[in-house]
């Protein structure tokens, strides 16, 4: 009778375990730095479960190849995160034994090889209050590849009394996500603690804020400063409002788009101001925001020679759809940003997501409004479900390490957590 109780229970403890590992599968792959093109050695590795409050589920640190071996003991989502010289790396943890591999890179306080290619302010205004939402498209093409990132990565001038409502950042191969913005000196100076990791291709790293201004007799003036060198100043307002460069200021009309006036202004250097005055109210049509960028024409601005500016609408040439001057065949610095710089799809975003949850919108510091339409940060097309569950699973990363460093309240962390969450579970059952 024991016996047979004894095989019993080595058949039901067998079983048991043979379940147990036909869910488990082993994650393995290489770190890389690609500064020195060697393996990244004894850098760690942690597979984190974001439906459990971004839990650690295996750690373990790369060997004198670079590789390494993590086992995941469900088929949940999961990601695999790398901390290399204090940077964080990660990507979601591969499926089917496909290899995950991660690169990573070194880093430096200042890397040579880092600039703007366009900052992007845009601009509506109702009742009383200028609404801007301004992105910063920054590039890093340091030889060799370095990562640019310190308390200071990257610094922004914004007026003295702007209202901040959200910020966000995203990474060249990764997703948007919350960030935090810290005052760095005179009233109106911030830096973002966030690397500047090297171009992914034709990828950099986006930064985007949204504050209000208040409007001074119907209008208000700015002095947009930048902190390293930009290729393009964009200014794009409603065709209902009124844009006038400074003096000394230089602004070209680019047709983007019939619905919005765009005006830019070339090579802008570090601490020297760019004055223009933005007047007047109006929204930026919904039914405009979208528009592919395939669709934008394809133009340069030549300047005349003479320093002259061609920023007044009314112009014959300068009004959206017209010209800016003769083309000379290259593509419009700003056409590929279209997606962005016009508003983009009003879909679900990460970053989006805790905005929108943290507080309820109408009030201050509620949703980003980048444009007529709320539509959370950076509003490029999700494509995919795929894209949509790795933007919850970025933002619970995010969230995760917010509360680790203390930049969000316990009862703000547990809200955001809880929803997000929610929202995951709802997506992976439809999956």
């Amino acid at each position: 009778m024991r016996s047979t109780q004894f095989v019993v229970r080595t058949f039901a403890f067998s079983l048991l375990a043979t379940c147990a590992l036909a869910h488990a599968a082993t994650i393995t792959g290489t770190v890389t730095d690609k500064t020195t093109g060697k393996p990244a050695v004894g850098d760690t590795v942690v597979l984190v479960n974001p439906m459990a409050g971004m839990s650690e589920v295996a750690h373990t640190t790369t060997d004198a190849r670079g590789r390494y071996s993590l086992v995941q003991q469900s088929d949940g989502p999961a990601l695999v995160r790398t901390m290399h010289q204090g940077a964080e790396y990660f990507i979601e943890a591969p499926k089917g034994g496909a290899p995950g591999d991660i690169s990573v890179y070194d880093v430096a306080a200042k890397v040579t090889g880092v600039f703007i290619e366009a900052d992007v302010l845009e601009a509506e205004s109702a009742n009383g209050q200028l609404k801007v939402t301004e992105r910063y498209f920054v590039h890093n093409t340091s030889s060799p590849p370095t990562t640019q990132w310190s308390a200071h990565s990257f610094d922004v001038v914004l007026p003295a009394d702007a209202v901040i409502n959200g910020v966000g950042a995203q990474r060249p191969n990764g997703l948007p996500t919350s960030v935090k913005m810290e005052p760095d000196g005179p009233k109106g100076h911030y830096s973002f603690n966030f690397p500047i990791q090297p171009d992914d291709g034709d990828k950099d790293t986006l930064f985007q804020i949204s504050y209000d201004l208040p409007l001074k007799g119907g209008k208000y003036t700015f002095d947009s400063q930048v902190t390293m060198p930009a290729d393009n100043l964009a200014v794009i307002v409603p065709k209902s409002m009124t844009f006038a460069a400074g003096a000394g200021a230089v602004f070209k009309s680019v047709p983007e788009d019939p619905g919005v006036q765009t005006f830019v202004a070339k090579n802008a250097t570090p601490g020297k101001a760019i004055e223009f005055t933005i007047s007047g109210e109006g929204s930026i049509p919904r039914e405009q925001q979208g528009a592919p960028a395939a669709q934008q024409p394809a133009m340069g601005a030549q300047d005349n020679g003479a320093g002259s500016q061609d920023a007044s609408p009314s112009t014959p040439g300068n009004q959206p759809g017209g010209g800016i001057g003769n083309p000379i065949g290259t593509p419009n610095p700003l056409s590929k940003y279209t997606w962005w710089i016009l508003g983009g799809l009003a879909l679900l975003m990460a970053a989006g997501a805790a905005f929108l949850l943290r507080k309820p919108a109408g009030v201050p510091g509620g949703p980003i409004n980048a444009g007529a339409g709320n539509y959370p940060v950076f509003a490029a097309p999700v494509s995919n479900h795929d894209a949509l569950l790795s933007a919850l699973k970025e933002e619970l990363f995010a969230v995760e390490s917010e509360r680790i460093s203390g930049t969000i309240a316990p009862a703000d962390y547990a809200e955001v957590k809880a929803a997000l969450e929610t929202v995951l579970r709802r997506a992976l059952k439809r999956n």
